[in-house]
């Protein structure tokens, strides 16, 4: 397994509605995910000099205990049951809402998904008031964008299953449908998935198919003329995320400036994360965190642009990966943050085998921003607080500080 891990989404242990959150990419608003991996960071990461500096902080009460977890799913196993059930019934029982269990199938499909691939119908959804569900999202090119299916659409049914007032997460379940062989990962490429819509009076049903498609988790904007600023919306920290925004840094206007837009981020491997901070910075930390009581650190990569005018916009959306970077740069002095206040999620959590080939991950800490502060459950309160018009208010900041036009 890999070493210690953050998969940063909110979840509902719900065994019965057989619920996972996933990647933002994967239909879900609301989902998050962050990934420490020891296998892939490399240098990036080494253990903190002094662990009072940093802020050590001690894991939830409501923390799932990993003997336990893994005692109650071998004993299951035993007795030729679900050792994946038991488990689950475990971390529920605990409270800790971080931690969660996966089948096999379920988290090799997650892998991927940090590879920016998934299977679904090329769809984001949201709830509106009154429990209403609404396209927030649709994929270009995807089986949803080919049957018509538009933003702000109503989602009222999917296979029969009315969608008013069920969470999201229960919504995006049925949009991925069930694998094979009674796991929870997603229905296969090729399978149908009903949907009943509605857009003003109209009211229609669409059966699509479900395929493989790849997120654009990065999107650049680029100025019409030459000194504009530069806006990059990244939307999850999939593999290349780093990549793609150091390539956009280079190519920036040092006139205009760059609008980082981490609204409605939900987080992404940490790794990533710490790879766009250096982006932005010559070395130095990007975070703490702590697993069992150890500390560790993140350190960006020497080498990146501290000149370039900066603005990262910000809203309750943006969580995970994505308050661990905001936080480094303002943090840093690298950047000036608007918009509102984060999510808050900031607790570590690690993956563990059991012996049915499920896997545990349960919260084992938190990481903290540079300055020391703690993030889970508290968000990060940006420089500039601002809630409608957050877009052109950063472009007046960022012009403030030497770019923009």
């Amino acid at each position: 397994m890999p070493g210690p891990c953050s998969y940063d989404r909110p979840r509902r242990i719900r065994r019965g509605a057989a619920l996972t959150l996933f990647l933002a990419s994967v239909l879900a608003t609301g989902a998050a995910t962050g990934t420490w991996s020891d296998r892939t960071q490399g240098a990036a990461e080494r253990p903190a000099h002094d662990a009072t500096a940093v802020g050590a902080h001690a894991p939830d009460a409501a923390t799932a205990d990993r003997a336990a977890v893994e005692r109650a799913a071998s004993e299951a196993v035993a007795d030729g049951k679900s050792g994946a059930q038991a488990a689950a019934d475990v971390v529920s029982r605990s409270g800790d809402r971080w931690s969660t269990i996966y089948s096999p199938g379920e988290f090799k499909d997650f892998q991927a998904q940090l590879d920016g691939a998934y299977v679904g119908v090329g769809l984001w959804v949201r709830q509106v008031p009154h429990g209403r569900i609404e396209v927030s999202r649709v994929q270009p090119g995807g089986p949803a964008a080919r049957a018509g299916i538009a933003v702000g659409d109503r989602l009222r049914a999917v296979d029969g299953r009315p969608s008013r007032g069920a969470p999201v997460t229960d919504v995006v379940a049925r949009l991925r449908g069930a694998a094979s062989g009674g796991t929870r990962g997603p229905a296969a490429v090729g399978t149908p998935v009903t949907l009943d819509l509605q857009r003003g009076t109209r009211r229609w049903s669409a059966t699509l198919h479900r395929t493989r498609l790849r997120s654009r988790n990065v999107v650049i904007d680029r100025p019409a003329g030459a000194h504009g600023p530069t806006r990059v919306k990244i939307a999850a920290f999939a593999k290349g995320t780093g990549a793609a925004v150091r390539r956009a840094v280079r190519r920036a206007s040092p006139e205009g400036g760059m609008l980082l837009d981490l609204r409605g981020n939900t987080g992404g491997l940490v790794t990533e994360a710490v790879a766009t901070a250096s982006a932005f910075l010559d070395g130095g930390l990007v975070a703490t965190y702590d697993v069992r009581g150890s500390q560790r650190a993140l350190y960006a990569r020497r080498g990146g642009n501290t000149r370039l005018p900066l603005v990262v916009l910000v809203d309750g959306g943006t969580m995970s990966a994505a308050e661990l970077l905001s936080g480094a740069l303002q943090d840093r002095g690298r950047a000036l943050v608007v918009g509102s206040r984060t999510f808050g999620k900031g607790s570590v959590q690690m993956p563990s085998e059991l012996p049915d080939g499920s896997v545990a991950e349960l919260t084992v800490g938190h990481y903290r921003t540079p300055a020391g502060r703690n993030v889970d459950g508290a968000g990060l309160t940006p420089d500039v607080v601002v809630g409608s018009g957050a877009e052109k208010r950063a472009r007046t900041v960022l012009s403030g500080l030497g770019g923009g036009a």
